[in-house]
């Protein structure tokens, strides 16, 4: 997964990433490029003003929070106007921190002639706090009709699939000792600035390979609804419905899981709102997966089934997710997902195949030590024997998947373990059973030693051979082929089988090299096996419509 550019950080997790049906994730960095450049900065009339980046710009330049991708767009156009000497003129006195309640981050600054506190923060709960704005220097108090007009700015930048948010002041805020909240009252606004963050080339690719891997997207995200609708548009997620983070407030948890049916975009979200979308997603019995990289995404991450990261996110956020991936791209999210379906798949192979043939193997042991008057293997025999066909099985993490396999999500399943194991395993104790009475019939095989040495080789060779019977659900060897080390570990650990009888291990464990006469058994019955569990398949296939 490391060469998918995936770094699993929790192994448990890789089942939870292959079985995951819903990702959520946020807007910005996944569906766009994550390069936020600052294009607008607009008066209250729309028009472009200078002064509206230079407030903006001791905003950001002050505030002592991590600064976000807005903040370093802002600081990069102050700096390309050639603004970067204003922070000489101006002495930070306190700082009111940004909060998702709020929206909003306000820093207080001394300077030459006057004292401001300086507010940024999204538009409808700036104009919230502000009864006066500036325009050209003139004061006038905010009504109505301005509100409305500055909202449809807003808005229009929205479309065009920008972001906005407002700027406002307070001035003479000289009497005021610590700043807090309740400061943030009677403000001015003075204007708006609006991003640019474009839609990735790729993103609308990925949402359609996405959808093909019967995976759903929804995207949770803390911007307003124009942008979002404006960029999800563009990448083909359906925005025929927005719900908001205040229309969730007003639901109880059994409205939310009815919207979440058919809803797959959230706007203007907090960070507990997001978490309890995942949280109702999970209890409708959802495995999801949710992708982010911020302070505000840790509630998230730790409520999904599989919390996905970016090399290049904050420290709680990698510290809070179970996969990293090196790229924030939902290519890269997708191959890591293939590759967890890739990993399940085998894992589940070997899971079946351990639980079917020891359940049978320890069957065909208590049968046979009930009827024959000596024991058909001795416990160190059959550690020896366990560990070759262990040895080959160990190759599986390298093997094939069928690409039927990886087109849905698959869950663990502990009744279809059950089913399997009571199915196939009978089905392999059956086959030892024959090899006993053929033995011991036909061949007239008295000897405890010859008796163990046929059933150690034969052992080994019919579980290898199983092995390619049961790792796909088509027909082995003509429709689905085993990867070359799964080929060449069954083929060279059937040839040790063979011999081991032969050598001084052998005999330290009680076995004697096995007569030539006994090949067409330990060769012949397995072969047979594998005919009449390819019918087997297909009954069980058909009665509970899976098989790893």
């Amino acid at each position: 997964m490391s060469r998918k550019k995936t770094i699993v950080k929790k192994l448990d997790s890789i089942q939870s990433f292959g079985a995951m049906n819903i990702l959520c994730t946020d807007k910005t960095g996944t569906l766009t490029e994550d390069k936020i450049v600052l294009e607008r900065y607009l008066d209250v009339k729309g028009d472009e003003d200078i002064r509206v980046l230079k407030h903006a710009f001791l905003n950001s330049y002050f505030q002592t929070g991590l600064k976000g991708s807005i903040d370093e767009a802002i600081i990069a156009r102050a700096y390309k106007n050639g603004l970067e000497n204003i922070v000489k003129d101006y002495k930070k006195i306190d700082e009111i921190p940004f909060d998702f309640t709020r929206r909003r981050l306000s820093i207080a600054v001394e300077g030459q002639d006057e004292n401001l506190l300086i507010t940024k923060g999204a538009v409808e709960e700036i104009l919230n706090i502000c009864t006066t704005i500036d325009y050209k220097n003139e004061i006038s108090n905010i009504t109505k009709e301005i509100k409305e007009n500055i909202v449809k700015i807003a808005r229009n930048l929205n479309k065009d699939g920008l972001r906005v948010i407002a700027v406002a002041q307070k001035k003479n805020t000289e009497q005021i000792k610590d700043f807090s909240v309740s400061d943030e009252k009677n403000m001015t606004l003075i204007g708006l600035i609006g991003f640019l963050d474009p839609p990735k080339e790729s993103a609308k690719d990925s949402i359609i390979k996405l959808n093909k891997s019967k995976i759903r997207v929804i995207v949770l995200t803390g911007d307003n609804v124009d942008v979002t609708k404006c960029i999800c548009d563009k990448v083909q997620i359906n925005s025929k419905r927005i719900v908001t983070g205040a229309e969730l407030d007003k639901l109880s948890d059994v409205g939310v899981r009815r919207i979440l049916r058919d809803t797959n975009v959230f706007a203007k979200l907090s960070p507990i709102q997001k978490a309890r979308i995942v949280r109702l997603l999970k209890e409708a019995g959802n495995i999801v997966g949710y992708m982010g990289d911020g302070i505000n995404d840790s509630p998230s991450l730790t409520n999904s089934d599989v919390g996905i990261s970016v090399d290049t996110a904050v420290d709680i956020a990698k510290e809070s997710a179970d996969i990293i991936l090196l790229e924030k791209d939902l290519n890269v999210l997708l191959d890591g997902v293939t590759e967890g379906r890739k990993t399940f798949c085998n894992l589940m192979k070997y899971i079946k195949m351990a639980a079917s043939f020891n359940f049978g193997e320890v069957s065909s042991v208590i049968i046979a030590s009930i009827l024959l008057p000596f024991l058909p293997i001795t416990p160190i025999q059959l550690l020896v024997q366990s560990l070759l066909y262990d040895l080959g099985q160990l190759t599986l993490p390298f093997d094939n998947v069928d690409s039927s396999y990886l087109e849905s999500p698959r869950k663990w399943n502990i009744k279809g373990l059950k089913n399997f194991m009571l199915f196939m395993g009978p089905l392999s104790s059956c086959f030892d059973l024959i090899v006993f009475g053929l033995l011991w019939f036909v061949y007239g095989v008295r000897e405890a030693w010859i008796f163990q040495s046929i059933w150690f080789s034969y052992g080994v060779i019919s579980n290898l051979v199983g092995m390619h019977i049961i790792r796909t659900a088509k027909k082995p060897f003509i429709e689905s082929n085993a990867s070359k080390m799964v080929y060449f570990s069954s083929i060279l650990l059937s040839i040790v089988a063979l011999i081991v009888p032969a050598t001084s291990l052998g005999s330290f464990i009680g076995l004697h090299a096995v007569p030539v006469q006994f090949l067409s058994v330990i060769l012949g019955v397995p072969i047979l096996y594998c005919f009449v569990a390819m019918f087997a398949k297909k009954i069980y296939i058909k009665k509970y419509n899976e098989w790893i």
